[in-house]
């Protein structure tokens, strides 16, 4: 794309490098990029990124257009639940909800676009219909809005805690009581953008949890429910009481159990969504399974606890 542009008079007597920058709206860096690409220059004159543009100058663009890669699509995302007005996914690990700077990955959205699945426009730019999301590294139930009315309703049951998402997590350790709840503030940690902590300075968050399996001393297997949505609640609240979840080294996992058990991000699945349907109002349940990943990881558990049963009880008899 060539195009003439006189030099504004507001970028008079400025670096050349800062006026492309504001005539095309793009970085510095990204300007003096294009400066020293010859896509940017003044007519009749040589003129580094540093040189101070004149009055009566005129700049020549002659800009590469860039093409983007196609944004790979997740073929293996189930879809478990659709009607006219909302989709439920099942969302495999290292598929990310929507687009984000940084993220070159497959994404929900982008996927189910791709189908031809039609999604409302109600919604931030790039996360239209997304009323709720999951962590890239977490796999499980996840869903979407077709219309605009189940966006409007959807968004308001899950403001008001109306929705009942139940997830699946392998904690480490033993968990001292059957069923609890835990409650504690979570902002972002000081020490990085990406991680939070339980701070008096964040945003209340509340988590209910119900023991199903226990491993020993090892390692717990808990039901979930969360009052609140906060980003990696579940994962922050269990490393803030000293059991952090299998397989998740940001917030404190043993890499040699994770290794143990295959495990190459977080033991943690969304297993159940219910709802109150936006249109016909019927209470809705939709219900998934373990990934291959984490039935893997809980196999390895369980014949290791069994075999440790087993010599227990040979040991006993052998007395």
């Amino acid at each position: 794309m060539s195009r003439l542009a006189p030099a504004p008079d507001a970028l008079i007597g400025r670096r050349f490098d800062v006026a492309v920058s504001k005539m095309l709206g793009v970085s510095r860096s990204k300007a003096a990029e294009l400066i020293d690409t010859g896509q940017a220059r003044v007519l009749g004159r040589a003129i580094a990124k540093s040189g101070i543009l004149q009055a009566g100058e005129t700049v020549e663009f002659d800009l590469v257009e860039e093409r983007k890669e196609p944004e790979p699509i997740a073929n293996d995302m189930a879809v478990v639940y659709e009607d006219d007005d909302v989709v439920v996914v099942d969302k495999p690990v290292g598929v990310a909800a929507h687009a984000s700077v940084g993220w070159t990955g497959p994404t929900v959205l982008g996927s189910l676009r791709d189908r031809g699945v039609h999604i409302t426009s109600y919604g931030a730019a790039g996360r239209e219909g997304i009323v709720s999301r999951l962590d890239v590294g977490t796999s499980g139930l996840m869903l979407v809005c077709k219309s605009d009315l189940a966006y409007v309703e959807m968004r308001r049951q899950f403001a008001e805690h109306e929705v009942v998402k139940t997830y699946h997590a392998l904690v480490q350790g033993s968990l001292k009581q059957d069923k609890a709840t835990i409650e504690a503030p979570i902002g972002r940690a000081k020490v990085s953008d990406f991680r939070f902590c339980v701070t008096p300075a964040g945003k209340p968050a509340v988590t209910h949890w119900d023991v199903m399996e226990r491993f020993g001393s090892e390692a717990t297997l808990v039901s979930v429910n969360l009052e609140t949505g906060r980003t990696h609640q579940i994962r922050v609240h269990f490393s803030s009481i000293g059991h952090p979840l299998a397989g998740d080294h940001m917030y404190g996992a043993n890499p040699v159990l994770a290794a143990e058990l295959g495990l190459d991000r977080q033991w943690l699945h969304a297993m159940q969504l219910e709802f109150r349907h936006p249109r016909t109002r019927i209470w809705t349940t939709v219900t998934s399974h373990y990934p291959a990943d984490l039935a893997h990881a809980l196999g390895v558990m369980r014949t290791r606890h069994a075999e440790d049963a087993a010599r227990a009880s040979a040991a006993g008899d052998a007395d």
